[in-house]
């Protein structure tokens, strides 16, 4: 039987899909859940003599963190630096990795655990991508991403990889169970970009080989989930970890706590960087000398006893919360840490304001683009976990009043709709 493969590569979580020749479509399962953490975890093997390092992937990797007795070293949102000309390896204990040598381990350790479902993935894979990578200024940082992406694919051992950028693939799910034609505007909310696609669906067409001939033009911005969780970090958690305070020099003269020590605590994938000893010996120089050190303290736990992953699952528990009730509480309490917080979505939504207006008019140059008016929209079919944030929907919901918004699936419909991809193109 005909089958293909499709991939979602994402900054926060990956999900695999396959589609067989009557259409039908399964997904991946890593362990009880559908989609596979994008993190690896470090650590020194015990048993070995010569310094080697364990490393795994996933949900493995979210357990060996959690249950380390030493401390590991946590990477998240590799995605993120594939446009970065500045990253190209960083030194993980005594070894050193390139990004395409992470990223490569991460896909290795996914395919392993996908083949145990479906067998030998080496059908036809089409993998999802981003309209723009994150950080990207123009056309040849996305091509350049493009290749690093290509590169980490090869290293995990899948040799002709074809992209499609993820709003597209998208718009594969949400033609499937279409009856009737719509021009379609799709909004996938990722981890680190949000990506829009504009696309005019026939679904009297849904068995032939092409979408791409009805994709009337795509545009994206690098915000997303990842952004909104650090405006989170930064406005409950930083200030009680030393963000605003200052120390003394040597000199006796004061000063603020450096801002970017927590712009590395705002950025996930940024944390792990923190823990060098120049850093920690910094850390413990201000704080001798710093009129909250408690602060510092608070902030040093953080780091020596790496705990972003712990962090993070708080911040994500209020946001969610957030986007079903008008006030949660944020709670975090781990080693000397103790924070208690109560938080209004109205600040969050104030706090998140700019990114909202950079969204908003990133939709709005891909309709002047394309040459299509808002009432010319039939539907609004939103994917990913910020879809969920009600400042974003009501984007849609102001500007399209008289198009259906629709969502579903918003973990996995990328996933599936590349494996429809893929499937069309045997």
């Amino acid at each position: 039987m005909s089958k293909a493969f499709g991939l979602d590569f994402g900054t926060t979580k990956s999900a695999l899909a396959l589609a067989r020749a009557d259409r039908a479509v399964e997904l991946a399962r890593f362990g009880a859940a559908s989609t596979f953490r994008s993190i690896l975890y470090f650590e020194e093997d015990e048993t070995s003599k010569s310094g080697n390092l364990r490393v795994v992937a996933g949900p493995d990797a979210i357990q060996s963190y959690l249950q380390a007795r030493m401390p590991g070293r946590l990477i998240q949102s590799t995605k993120s630096y594939l446009a970065s000309r500045l990253f190209s390896q960083t030194q993980i204990f005594n070894q050193t990795f390139s990004l395409e040598d992470l990223i490569g381990i991460l896909l290795r350790y996914l395919r392993k655990s996908a083949e145990s479902q479906f067998g030998d993935l080496d059908a036809k894979l089409v993998v999802g991508r981003p309209v723009h990578f994150s950080g990207t200024k123009n056309q040849a940082d996305d091509d350049f991403a493009v290749e690093r992406l290509r590169k980490a694919f090869a290293n995990a051992g899948f040799d002709a990889v074809q992209f499609l950028p993820e709003p597209v693939a998208a718009a594969y799910k949400y033609r499937h169970s279409l009856d009737h034609d719509e021009l379609v505007l799709i909004a996938d909310f990722g981890g680190g970009t949000s990506d829009f696609s504009l696309v005019a669906l026939k679904p009297k067409q849904a068995t032939t080989n092409e979408l791409s001939d009805q994709v009337i033009g795509n545009d994206g911005v690098g915000i997303a989930g990842d952004t909104f969780d650090s405006k989170l970090v930064r406005h409950l958690v930083a200030p009680l970890l030393g963000l605003g305070s200052d120390y003394k020099s040597q000199f006796g003269k004061l000063l603020p706590v450096p801002n970017w020590l927590y712009e590395h605590l705002e950025r996930w994938h940024y944390l792990s960087f923190l823990k060098t000893r120049k850093n920690m010996e910094l850390l413990k120089q201000i704080r001798f000398q710093a009129l909250a050190p408690e602060k510092i303290d608070a902030l040093i736990e953080l780091v020596d006893h790496d705990l972003g992953y712990r962090l993070y699952q708080a911040i994500e528990a209020v946001k969610c919360s957030l986007s079903e009730q008008a006030r949660s509480g944020f709670h975090f309490s781990e080693a000397a840490i103790a924070i208690e917080r109560s938080v209004a979505r109205s600040d969050f939504e104030q706090w998140i304001s700019a990114e909202i207006g950079a969204i908003t008019a990133c939709v709005d140059r891909l309709l002047a683009n394309c040459n299509v008016a808002v009432q010319e929209v039939d539907a609004i079919f939103m994917t990913g976990g910020s879809s969920f944030v009600p400042a974003i929907r009501a984007i849609f919901e102001k500007k399209f009043s008289r198009a259906a918004i629709r969502a579903g699936q918003e973990f996995t419909s990328v996933a599936e709709g590349l494996a429809l991809h893929a499937l069309a193109r045997l």
